[in-house]
């Protein structure tokens, strides 16, 4: 991301720096592959090590054009798809295919399908946590989550996966409204985060069905949607009060896997703070 508070000057020299370093990352990408495991004759006439840019553009999704305006460093923008058909032509492990989109869009790359499997290496870590702890995506697929947190909000393996997702459930099933006193505010805050995590997404795909979904299903979710806050704290406190648990307050955490940038995991402690929770009549 280019840094704000700089001159135009300032950041055409930042932009260009980030097409060199692209380009220079790319050549050396390609420069690692050899044409034999590639399914290229690997004779004599080389005369550096590695794919041709022809060899590499053949790759499906990618073109010569756009590839080699790439590795010169050209102002040119290219879509997620391209990036992703690159990364795997590239063979890039997924620290390098998120180096790649960084460099190349400013921003983390879309989720890959498949990630269910990658969070099931969070579950260990998830069942170690004592208080009530989750695993989510940006747009708020519930992927997993331990015994405390069933214990105190309820079993996400009750609801169909389709619906396992902590937007849909909070504005379409009135659970939520019952027994937290700061609904509007938390709501509020819910969709500030999915709006700006949608802003920042390579691809919409996986966050469209979720839109669509609650903006015709719910009213409420429509008039915060069309208020456009954007938020990215990850910290805040939640009051609820229910038959089973009483009142009590919760301060909560987000925090990103660093091998997993795509996904969060939110962890609910018991506050102590004096000013809890009214009890609803």
């Amino acid at each position: 991301m280019l840094s704000p508070g700089v001159t135009g000057s300032e950041r055409m020299v930042q932009a260009e720096d980030r097409r060199m370093q692209l380009a220079e990352f790319l050549k050396l990408r390609r420069g690692r592959l050899l044409p034999a495991e590639m399914g290229f004759p690997d004779g004599p006439r080389r005369r550096t090590p590695g794919l041709r840019r022809e060899e590499l553009a053949a790759a499906p999704g990618i073109g010569l054009t756009w590839y080699t305006a790439l590795e010169q460093a050209k102002p040119i923008r290219v879509s997620a798809g391209f990036l992703d058909n690159l990364a795997r032509a590239l063979r890039l492990s997924g620290a390098e295919r998120a180096h790649l989109f960084a460099l190349a869009h400013h921003r983390p790359p879309p989720f890959l399908p498949g990630r269910e499997d990658g969070a099931l290496q969070l579950q260990p870590m998830l069942d170690a946590v004592a208080s009530p702890a989750y695993a989510r995506t940006a747009w708020f697929d519930v992927l997993g989550w331990n015994v405390a947190n069933t214990r105190q909000f309820g079993d996400f393996a009750a609801v169909p996966v389709g619906e396992r997702n902590v937007l849909r459930l909070f504005f379409t099933r009135g659970y939520h409204r019952r027994v937290m006193l700061d609904w509007e505010t938390d709501a509020a805050a819910l969709v500030a985060k999915f709006r700006l995590a949608f802003g920042e997404t390579a691809t919409a795909e996986p966050f469209q069905p979720v839109l669509e979904d609650l903006l015709a299903a719910s009213a409420d979710f429509r008039r915060l949607w069309a208020a456009h806050e954007v938020s990215n704290m990850g910290e805040g406190v939640t009051r609820l009060v229910s038959p089973r648990h009483g009142a009590i307050r919760f301060r909560h955490y987000t925090l990103v896997p660093e091998a997993m940038p795509d996904l969060c995991i939110v962890i609910y402690t018991p506050s102590t703070d004096d000013a809890c929770c009214d009890q609803r009549p």
